[in-house]
């Protein structure tokens, strides 16, 4: 058989609010991935994961719970769950056993009933065999046998995951993924227009969008097509405050912007341009730099700015944002369009000098120049010399100085804003370390 290429199969878990969903899921990848808490309504989005069984990959899609009934922002979860039954291969059905089919659950069943695709009622918190006899009860839902399980302990998750590949279509067996579309986080606090931007670049209803703060509590992996290529976009869960005094679902969702950054090759950090750059803007853009991920810093709501806060934006970039000069800047609105193509150009600006590499000779004829111009300060009496410069690494550029004595900060800072001068390096962080060579095959790291 042929490999094939291109999408995973889909698998859809739906069902009403406060099932198991994420827990299954969770269960399912064999990691916490998907918030779990026990407040109705936490996965307020459809969340796309990747997991293997036996060989076999396939897409995990997490709903919002699904209520026909609900209105404002429960009846868009309910629009996200019924487009991830439109467009999944195989539909996984959770209903609480402990609770038994409710009226909400029997609406949903008639309507999967309707699909085209393949659906396995879930019975969860089946955790014993005693309470096997309440899974049996679900054969009322007309889906065929209910499927118990623990999604807690485990229990009959192997069974289950059994009929999700005999369910499945065709899926290409594991392999290692080449190329692709360039991965982008996207972060920032709340409330600056992260699902909007999504929305925008994807053209169509992605994230659940509210006007209330924190309304995207995971990550959403999109992708999407800018500036004529395609890029894979993860919208992140709003961060409140730091990680340790965050608490429940803040604190998973804080852990999750973490990883969607070390997930990423580069990130758009996401500031609005009509309130004042915080504490917690800087936070992430550090963030982005101790990863060492690329970096475009793109300002939200441009349009909605008179002169007066222009001048002011202006000021707080030269005094908040000295330390990142080097990095990209883009003025858009997630809400009218405008300036959103110019992105695709910054993070390709952004991604090429992540991963550019400087030939050593040239690096080294322009630092040898550049300290005979400016030699090292002297310590203790004594001006160290630098010996050879060398390029260790890219994604981000590293950069290994040999010298005969400790380099002062001050002077590793000038280094690399020569070298930035020189070189470009726009969009990217880049690092200095120092190796000391005191005296002849001795050799110890500075930094």
């Amino acid at each position: 058989m042929s490999e094939q290429t291109g999408p995973l199969p889909v698998v859809a878990v739906v069902g009403r609010p406060n099932v198991g969903k994420s827990t299954l899921v969770n269960r399912v990848l064999g990691r916490r991935a998907a918030v779990v808490q026990d407040t109705p309504g936490v996965t307020r989005d459809r969340i796309a994961y990747e997991a293997l069984w036996n060989g076999k990959r396939f897409t995990v899609v997490d709903t919002g719970g699904w209520d026909p009934r609900a209105s404002g922002l429960g009846a868009s979860i309910t629009r996200q769950a019924e487009y991830a039954m439109q467009t999944a291969d195989v539909i996984v059905f959770v209903v609480d056993s402990q609770v038994g089919a409710t009226d909400t659950d029997l609406a949903a069943a008639r309507i999967l009933r309707r699909s085209d695709r393949p659906v396995i009622p879930v019975a969860n918190k089946v955790d014993d065999e005693r309470s096997e006899a309440n899974a049996s009860e679900l054969w009322s839902l007309g889906l065929g046998e209910p499927q118990p399980v623990s999604a807690l302990h485990g229990r009959g998750s192997g069974d289950l995951l059994d009929l999700i590949l005999d369910a499945l279509p065709e899926a290409p067996r594991e392999q290692e993924e080449e190329g692709g579309p360039r991965r982008v986080a996207l972060v920032g606090r709340p409330n600056v227009g992260k699902s909007s931007l999504i929305n925008r670049v994807a053209r169509e209803e992605r994230s659940v969008v509210d006007s209330v703060a924190g309304t995207t509590v995971d990550p959403v992996d999109s992708i999407v097509t800018l500036g004529g290529e395609e890029w894979r976009f993860v919208d992140t869960a709003g961060l409140r405050r730091k990680v340790n005094t965050a608490s429940g679902m803040e604190y998973y969702a804080s852990l999750r912007t973490e990883a969607a950054i070390q997930a990423a090759e580069v990130a758009v950090v996401l500031l609005a341009a009509d309130e004042v750059i915080s504490e917690q803007d800087q936070r992430v853009i550090t963030q982005v730099i101790e990863a060492g991920r690329a970096l475009v810093i793109a300002f939200n709501k441009w349009d909605t700015l008179d002169e007066d806060r222009r001048l002011q934006l202006e000021r707080e970039i030269e005094r908040d944002l000295a330390r990142v000069k080097w990095a990209s800047r883009v003025n858009i609105s997630a809400l009218t369009g405008r300036g959103v193509d110019k992105l695709a150009q910054h993070l390709r600006e952004a991604l090429a000098s992540w991963e550019m590499r400087v030939p050593t000779a040239e690096l080294n004829t322009y630092v040898r120049a550049l300290v005979q111009e400016t030699p090292p300060p002297a310590r203790g009496g004594r001006a160290p010399k630098i010996k050879y410069v060398t390029q260790a690494d890219v994604r981000p550029p590293r950069f290994v100085v040999f010298s005969t004595g400790f380099l002062e900060a001050g002077y590793r800072r000038f280094l690399e804003r020569k070298l930035r001068e020189r070189f470009g390096f726009h969009g990217t962080p880049i690092e200095i370390s120092v190796k000391v060579r005191e005296g002849r095959g001795s050799e110890k790291p500075k930094g």
